[in-house]
């Protein structure tokens, strides 16, 4: 199972150019995720986030359009149901630990050896 709980691993190896990306993109995220509830899509929007091309999701912002380090995609909960990557039984447990979407951006780590759920706040207007 994944778990949608901030890893350690992501502190140390990861958070700084997400972190340093998630600044000049916000907005865009915010919007898209605000767009995805508000056209009744999913209550739960995901952004999976990769170096390399990968399969979850609709590719959003590339790194070879804009000047960040990750590859953004958008996609919801049904799409990780579906790929079961979120099994059916832990759905009740995602959805009481995800986190509130107007204030906080849920990304998808997809990385050679890693893969798990980031939370990161907006900033604040």
């Amino acid at each position: 199972m994944i778990s949608n709980e901030n890893d350690p691993e992501l502190n140390g190896k990861y958070l700084g150019t997400i972190s340093s990306d998630f600044i000049k993109i916000c907005e865009n995220l915010k919007e898209a995720s605000y767009q995805v509830r508000k056209r009744g899509f999913s209550e739960f929007p995901i952004f999976p986030i990769s170096k390399t091309e990968q399969p979850i999701g609709q590719l959003f912002l590339s790194k070879e359009e804009k000047p960040i380090d990750w590859n953004y995609y958008i996609t919801y909960l049904d799409e990780f149901i579906q790929r079961k990557l979120i099994q059916e039984d832990n759905l009740e447990q995602f959805k009481a630990t995800y986190k509130d979407p107007d204030e906080f951006c849920c990304l998808f780590v997809v990385d050679e050896t890693f893969t798990n759920f980031l939370y990161i706040p907006y900033p604040n207007e």
